[in-house]
C-alpha cells in the first residue's frame, strides 16, 4: 500500500469527523468550547410559521403587464421579508382566471399580525396627474347623488361608478415598479426632511412625459392610496428625479425610505387569508421524515453486506460519511430543510448506493475472469466511470432545470439533490475506493468469498 493512500486515508477520518461534530458537536464542545455550533434552517412546513394569501388589484394595468407585474410583486415582497431575517421565505404567485394572487409561508413566524405587519409596511407609490376641472365635477355630483342612500338603491343609478373614483386625480403608469432608489433629504429653506426619489431609465422617460404634459397643474403623489405631496410641475423634468416633501418628523422620513428602497410595490394588494402552520405539526412531519431517512438508510446497509459483502460493508461506511458531509453542508451554505428537501437528500443517498453497486458489479466481473483483486479493483472504478458519470450528470441536469424555473417549494428539493449528487461521486469515487485499496497485499484479498 502506497503512502499516498495512508494520507488520503487521513484525509478522510479528519473530514468525517469535522462532518460528524458539526451535525452534532455538543461533544466535541464539551472539549472545544469554540467548536462551530450551527443550527439547521427548518422551512414553514418543519418548524411552523405563517401562511398568507394576497390578491393583487391589476384593473390599472393592461393585460399584457399583468405577467411582469405579478413578478415584479414577488421578488419586492420576497425582498422585503428577507429585511427581516425570515428564513427562506416562499413567496409564489398564482393565476386562475381574473384573479391574480401572491402566496407568503414565512417560517418561524407565529404570530400573523406581525407577518402581515412585515408585508403592509411596504408601501404602494405612485403618481397621479390631475382631472379636468369638468371630470372633477362630474365626480363630485355624482359622489353627491350618491350620499346616503344603500348599495341596491345606488345600483339602480346610471354610471353610479363613477362616484367610487377619486375626483381630483387620475392614475399614471408611473408606479414604485420603477423606482431605483430613495433617498432622506432637507429642504434647503425649511430644513424640513424630505425624500428624494430615483427611477430606473424605463421611469425617468415615463417622468419625463409626465411632466411636459403637466406643466402648470399637479402632480400627486400617492403612498398607498393617500395623497403625501401635491406639488406642482414648473417645467419638463428630466433625468427621472423626484421629491416627496410633506410634515414629516426625520423618523418618518428615514422609516419611509427604507420602506420605499425595499421596494414600492408595483401594483395595490389585498390580504385574503391567513392560516398559522403550529409547531406540533412541523414536529411531527420532522420526526417521521427522519424516521424514514433512517430506516431508508439501515435498509439499504443490510443489503449491501447481504449481496456484496465486505465491499457493501466498506460501502455502507462511505454512506455515513456522506450523509455527514451533506449533513454539515446543509449547516455551513446554510439550506433551509423542508420535507421537499429532505426528500431530495433522500433520494440522494440512493444515487450514492447505485454508484457503488455499479462499481462492485464491474469488480465481480473481473475477479470471475481471474484478475488480481489490484486489477479488478482499478477495472472495476474505470470501467464503471461512464455509466455513473452519465447517469448523475443527466439527473443533475434535470435539478438544475427545476432549481432554476420551478417555484420555492420545487427549488428546495432541487437543490437538496444536486449537492447530494455531487458529494455522492464524491463518496462513491474516492472514499469507497481508498476504503477499498486498504486491502491491496492484505491476505483479505485472497478470501475471495469475500468479494464476489
Amino acid at each position: 500500500m502506497t503512502k499516498r493512500v495512508y494520507l488520503f486515508l487521513i484525509f478522510i477520518i479528519i473530514l468525517a469527523f469535522l462532518a460528524g461534530n458539526l451535525v452534532e458537536p455538543k461533544y466535541i464542545k464539551a472539549i472545544i468550547p469554540q467548536f462551530w455550533d450551527i443550527p439547521f434552517r427548518l422551512g414553514l412546513d418543519l418548524q411552523g410559521g405563517t401562511h398568507l394569501v394576497y390578491e393583487a388589484d391589476l384593473s390599472q394595468l393592461e393585460r399584457q403587464e399583468y405577467s411582469s407585474a405579478m413578478q415584479g410583486l414577488r421578488d419586492i415582497i420576497e425582498r422585503r421579508v428577507n429585511l427581516f431575517g425570515v428564513t427562506e421565505p416562499v413567496v409564489q404567485t398564482q393565476a386562475a382566471g381574473d384573479s391574480h394572487r401572491l402566496v407568503v409561508e414565512l417560517a418561524g413566524i407565529k404570530d400573523p399580525n406581525q407577518a402581515i405587519k412585515m408585508i403592509g409596511q411596504t408601501p404602494f407609490l405612485e403618481f397621479r396627474e390631475q382631472k379636468t376641472e369638468e371630470e372633477t365635477k362630474q365626480i363630485l355630483d355624482k359622489i353627491k347623488e350618491l350620499e346616503g342612500k344603500t348599495f341596491e338603491e345606488i345600483e339602480k343609478i346610471e354610471n353610479w361608478q363613477i362616484g367610487l373614483q377619486d375626483p381630483y386625480f387620475n392614475p399614471t403608469f408611473l408606479t414604485g415598479q420603477y423606482l431605483k432608489k430613495a433617498e432622506l433629504g432637507f429642504d434647503e429653506n425649511t430644513g424640513n426632511p424630505l425624500i428624494s426619489l430615483q427611477f430606473n431609465d424605463e421611469g425617468a422617460k415615463i417622468f419625463e412625459d409626465l411632466t411636459s404634459k403637466n406643466v402648470g397643474k399637479i402632480l400627486a403623489i400617492y403612498i398607498d392610496g393617500a395623497p403625501i405631496s401635491t406639488p406642482v410641475v414648473q417645467e419638463k423634468i428630466s433625468g427621472g428625479k423626484a421629491q416627496i416633501t410633506g410634515s414629516f418628523t426625520i423618523n418618518e422620513a428615514k422609516e419611509l425610505v427604507r420602506s420605499l428602497n425595499a421596494g414600492a410595490l408595483p401594483v395595490p394588494i389585498k390580504l385574503i387569508s391567513q392560516q398559522t402552520v403550529g409547531p406540533t405539526l412541523g414536529k411531527i412531519s420532522l420526526e417521521k421524515s427522519l424516521q424514514a431517512g433512517l430506516l431508508g438508510f439501515l435498509v439499504i446497509i443490510i443489503f449491501l453486506i447481504i449481496f456484496y459483502r465486505l465491499p457493501g460493508f466498506l460501502a455502507s461506511l462511505s454512506l455515513g460519511i456522506y450523509i455527514a458531509i451533506i449533513l454539515g453542508l446543509f449547516k455551513l451554505i446554510p439550506i433551509t430543510l423542508t420535507l421537499a428537501g429532505i426528500g431530495g437528500f433522500i433520494l440522494s443517498i440512493g444515487m450514492a448506493v447505485d454508484a457503488n453497486i455499479l462499481i462492485f458489479s464491474r469488480m465481480r466481473e473481473e475477479l470471475k475472469e481471474k484478475q488480481s483483486f489490484a486489477v479488478a479493483l482499478e477495472e472495476g472504478f474505470r470501467r464503471s466511470w461512464s455509466s455513473i458519470r452519465d447517469g448523475n450528470i443527466t439527473t443533475l441536469i434535470v435539478a438544475l432545470i427545476l432549481f432554476f424555473l420551478g417555484t420555492s417549494f420545487i427549488k428546495g428539493f432541487a437543490l437538496t439533490l444536486s449537492i447530494g449528487i455531487l458529494v455522492s461521486m464524491f463518496s462513491a469515487m474516492f472514499i469507497t475506493r481508498i476504503f477499498l485499496k486498504l486491502f491491496i497485499g492484505t491476505r483479505f484479498e485472497k478470501w475471495r468469498w469475500m468479494w464476489r
